[in-house]
């Protein structure tokens, strides 16, 4: 099972975020565990800059904007 962790504010981009998380896991067939982080100091303890931030399995892998699709499978499937 892979752990993600989103980071950001709970803004729309934050949302459409763990959505997509959510589809490639599941056009993947990856178990995935999301986690919302929304306190600015864990954010930026996390080295996040622009939000929304996603790390998986304990590593920042993108920040600012929607990430890329192909990467995110990319990620997933590392």
């Amino acid at each position: 099972m892979k752990n993600v962790k989103i980071y950001g504010p709970g803004c729309t981009r934050c949302d459409k975020t763990e959505a997509l998380v959510k589809e490639a896991a599941a056009r993947l067939g990856i178990d995935v565990e999301v986690e919302k982080v929304s306190d600015a100091r864990s954010i930026a303890m996390a080295g996040v800059i622009s939000t929304p931030g996603l790390a998986i399995d304990g590593k920042l892998v993108h920040a600012g904007g929607l990430p890329d699709a192909a990467r995110l499978d990319d990620w997933l499937s590392a």
